[in-house]
């Protein structure tokens, strides 16, 4: 099983970069993680459009679903130059009845996620639970041959997110504010709550997305770092994971 960051910022992308996506891989299974601004330019940077199996969100706030419809197309000139066979899934809850239902086009299908219990997705065996954030999202359990990932998605702390993370090989978690800044309204995580979730949960790895843009990045790194001691990676298009 493989990790990649396409994209980690929160709200809108930086410069020559992107918003929420993540691309996971096993053997020639490939899934893509949310689609936010930005996303489908840089996933290009790493597959073939053509070879994405299916797609998965968390919610449908823009930074996350945003160049869903540029797959969309993506996927229709495809399927024209015979490139593609078939819908391609784009998985989803469906308590935004509106938004779920713009996943239904002419080369893409929307299927639903059982958020109480497990879904297959090629290889991977997902679990989900609801997060604390203005809209609802999900994050997500990802399982692999005893091997797990964790994807906050966008959440403020919640003392369940603990025992759903407990034990992940890696956990991908939103850290959106610093140390001493309440995100609890925002719906949103301190890097200090990032930190003492990993601890707690006894992670082997935590990585920092969802980066907000103001201050000094590497602070969120180093608060973290006061409640987690083990490994920790400040999200950066391309960082990569690998089960061993």
């Amino acid at each position: 099983m493989e990790m990649k960051i396409v994209g980690f910022w929160g709200a809108y992308p930086e410069k020559s970069e992107a918003t929420s996506c993540y691309l996971l891989k096993s053997d020639d299974y490939t899934l893509v993680i949310d689609m936010g601004s930005g996303a489908l330019s840089r996933l290009q940077n790493y597959i073939n459009l053509s070879d994405i199996d299916a797609v998965i969100l968390s919610h449908h706030h823009n930074d996350h679903t945003a160049d869903v419809g540029a797959l969309q197309y993506a996927c229709l000139v495809q399927e024209q130059l015979k490139e593609r066979m078939g819908k391609l899934p784009i998985y989803s809850h469906k308590e935004d009845s509106q938004a779920f239902q713009k996943l239904n086009h002419q080369a893409t299908v929307g299927k639903v996620y059982e958020a109480k219990g497990r879904e297959e997705i090629g290889p991977f065996t997902f679990k989900f639970i609801r997060t604390k954030h203005p809209k609802a999202c999900y994050a997500m359990r990802i399982e692999l041959e005893g091997c797990s990932i964790v994807y906050t998605a966008d959440t403020s702390y919640f003392k369940e997110l603990t025992d759903f993370s407990r034990g992940a090989d890696l956990l991908i978690a939103e850290t959106s504010f610093y140390k001493g800044m309440n995100g609890q309204k925002a719906g949103h995580m301190t890097s200090e709550e990032v930190g003492r979730l990993a601890s707690d949960a006894g992670v082997k790895e935590l990585w920092l997305t969802h980066l907000p843009h103001f201050g000094d990045l590497q602070q969120l790194y180093k608060e973290a770092a006061e409640q987690f001691s083990g490994t920790i990676q400040l999200a950066k298009e391309g960082l990569t994971w690998h089960n061993n």
